[in-house]
């Protein structure tokens, strides 16, 4: 059972094989000019994107969704969303981007007030200012507590499921909060949301996103086929990709400070913070010059694949004088700094004019 509540480590092949989610590279060299993370693996699975990969070649309606919990910080290992929220923007997708202040609500206890400040302060700006047009017609930004045709698709969306279904997709037990078992059903509803009427009626919608979440995607197509006589509604499509390792090693968590870079940090904390991170490096220069660096293990290449280097040939290149053990870490570590410092300055002249407009979505 996969917790989309719980940060886990994760085995991505077990993953493809145990939920049925295909792999991405089976389809990549049909997409005309794949986003970076689909080119480098980043994204690694998929449910039925062959469909939209259709749509965007043949220039037609499709929508992309994504939710934002605003429950803490965010990291850089949100920035991937964001990234691909690019370009499918790029690609003329609609944006549906729900703020899930219901969820922070059942799941952290948070208040709705407290949630539209993180979410405006946090999120939206970050969004922004990392280069995300919120202001097209086609982007609905929205709060799930004020949007009442969400609730009335919720309701309907509860009507098409039972607690049994519920207790074998998140493990509720009947201790189980009613607000907490509500929250995927509003989930529910926001990835279905861009199929009503008031926005263009059914279309293909798809919904990129960290496999945890997963349990969300399994639930919505379910719902979707069983509305579908009602409503018309399409099954959702999804793309999973993998997670960012954090600077310890493990996962990157917003709620443990030592594995992750923080996108409100200071240039320079970012890129002292890039300096303690796990390497691929072995335990000597020596044997590191014999045998080479373990790139695959390490936290600052990741880096340079998930953030730092757009070209592929100077990443290749990276990525071979590691394996050879010409490049020390130290060095790597140095470089990646100095580009993390660099992004980081680049957001940080962006975040006052980005905050503005946060300021009017929602």
């Amino acid at each position: 059972m996969i917790d989309p509540w719980a940060s886990t480590s994760v085995d991505y092949d077990k993953l493809i094989n145990q939920f049925g989610i295909s792999k991405f590279s089976d389809i990549i060299s049909d997409i005309k000019n794949p986003q970076r993370l689909m080119d480098r693996g980043v994204i690694f699975g998929h449910r039925e994107f062959n469909e939209i990969i259709k749509l965007m070649n043949d220039n037609k309606e499709f929508a992309v969704v994504t939710g934002m919990m605003p429950s803490g910080q965010m990291h850089i290992g949100h920035k991937m969303v964001v990234d691909q929220l690019i370009w499918y923007q790029k690609q003329g997708a609609m944006l549906s981007l729900p703020i899930a202040d219901m969820e922070s609500y059942a799941a952290r206890s948070m208040s709705y007030e407290k949630a539209r400040d993180i979410a405006v302060n946090e999120y939206l700006t970050n969004y922004i200012a990392l280069g995300l047009d919120l202001t097209k017609d086609n982007v609905n930004v929205y709060l799930q507590s004020d949007n009442e045709a969400l609730h009335n698709l919720g309701f309907k969306a509860s009507k098409r499921t039972n607690f049994n279904e519920l207790k074998a997709i998140y493990g509720f037990t009947q201790s189980t909060n009613m607000a907490h078992m509500q929250a995927p059903l509003m989930q529910v509803a926001d990835i279905l949301l861009p199929q009503l009427e008031e926005f263009g009626g059914p279309k293909k919608v798809v919904v990129p996103v960290g496999v945890d979440q997963d349990p969300h995607i399994r639930l919505t197509r379910d719902i979707a086929h069983k509305l579908s006589e009602e409503l018309g509604f399409l099954s959702p499509a999804s793309t999973y990709h993998r997670f960012l390792t954090g600077l310890s090693g493990d996962k990157m968590s917003s709620s443990k400070p030592s594995t992750a870079i923080y996108l409100n940090e200071d240039s320079d904390v970012a890129a002292k913070k890039v300096k303690t991170a796990k390497t691929g490096g072995r335990e000597s220069l020596k044997e590191q010059q014999e045998l080479g660096g373990e790139v695959d293990k390490c936290v600052v290449y990741e880096m340079f694949v998930y953030h730092l280097i757009d070209d592929d040939s100077e990443l290749a290149k990276i990525r071979q004088e590691c394996l050879d053990g010409s490049l020390r870490c130290g060095d790597c570590k140095a470089h990646a700094a100095q580009l993390m410092k660099e992004m980081f300055d680049d957001l940080a002249d962006k975040k006052d004019e980005a905050r503005e407009i946060a300021k009017t979505l929602v």
